[in-house]
């Protein structure tokens, strides 16, 4: 089925983080969106993404399969941050290729993430304190690094978001300008 024609993106509004611009999401035309005036303010996927208790991280297997699991992680200065053990599926996939898609628990009040995982180093005194405040705040918990661990940050290349209630009229799309 073919795509729907390229619409060009509104302007970056006040309330959205700068270098992103706001559309529609890429759908085949049978899903009737049309360019409009209004979308969804960015705080609607942040607000979602800083409160979450679970991302799935969807990676790719070096021989083209998927793979889907959940994570606990946090929102922070604008990227998702979780952890995992060097040998698990999921560190494997991302060490062969870092490209990923992070979403929520929801399919009511949808928000997907894609981007590229970059390891977080953690020997950076002050990125430690703020992942281990984050996680004493959110899961009741120190930040808990054990040998063999690697923590990955994703800053979005494009946020997708819509709620089930009101789709297809408040789907939108942030694609967020990555200089090189």
């Amino acid at each position: 089925m073919p795509k729907a024609k390229a619409t060009k993106s509104s302007a970056t509004k006040a309330n959205d983080p700068p270098g992103c611009r706001v559309g529609l999401p890429d759908v085949p035309p049978l899903y009737g969106l049309k360019p409009r005036q209004q979308y969804l303010p960015f705080s609607h996927a942040e607000e979602r993404l800083a409160r979450a208790r679970n991302y799935w991280i969807c990676t790719t297997r070096p021989d083209g399969r998927p793979h889907s699991i959940p994570v606990s992680g946090f929102w922070i200065d604008g990227a998702v941050f979780f952890g995992t053990a060097r040998s698990s599926r999921k560190a494997r996939n991302l060490a062969h290729t870092p490209r990923v898609s992070i979403h929520l628990d929801s399919g009511d009040d949808v928000v997907i993430l894609e981007g590229t995982a970059v390891e977080v180093d953690l020997a950076d005194k002050q990125m430690f304190k703020k992942l281990d405040a984050a996680s004493r705040a959110k899961y009741k918990m120190p930040l808990t690094v054990i040998p063999g661990s690697v923590f990955y940050s994703v800053r979005p290349d494009v946020v997708l978001a819509w709620t089930e209630k009101d789709f297809p009229n408040n789907a939108t799309r942030w694609r967020f300008d990555r200089k090189a």
